[in-house]
């Protein structure tokens, strides 16, 4: 295909593992803020600047990813009609769903809203770890 196709093909997989880096420590500052007492504003302050710095970052690590992901598609036909390619097209869904719901209880936490503990979050984390691995798996052994 080309050095421009291995280029972008490069490219999507750095900035898929950057913003995927951002959605496993997202919700790890949510267990944080979570723990935090109810007297440590600074604390809480400081937790959520660091939350909202993430999120904008990791959001633009996804629409790099997604834009590189679009023209390997359609561009240079990868896993066009195959059955893996719907797969992780579904669950790129699902980190999509992923990530707006982190922005949901950010602003839980923003608004002191916020009912759940830090063991919900410290599992609500986890679910990042599985969309990633079964996104790689899908990608390298193509099983169907």
């Amino acid at each position: 295909m080309g050095t421009g196709y291995l280029w972008i093909k490069a490219l999507h997989i750095i900035f898929v593992a950057s913003w995927f880096a951002g959605l496993f420590y997202l919700p790890r500052i949510f267990v944080n803020l979570a723990s935090v007492p109810a007297d440590s504003r600074a604390e809480r302050e400081r937790l959520l600047a660091m939350a909202h710095r993430l999120y904008r970052f990791a959001n633009i690590l996804m629409l790099a990813a997604l834009l590189l992901g679009l023209i390997l598609w359609l561009g240079f036909g990868v896993g066009r009609g195959a059955g893996w390619m719907h797969a992780k097209l579904a669950l790129v869904a699902a980190a999509i769903a992923y990530q707006l719901s982190c922005r949901r209880l950010l602003r839980g936490f923003e608004q002191m809203t916020n009912r759940r503990g830090h063991v919900w979050y410290r599992v609500f984390n986890e679910v990042s770890v599985l969309l990633f691995a079964a996104t790689v798996i899908l990608v390298v052994v193509k099983p169907f």
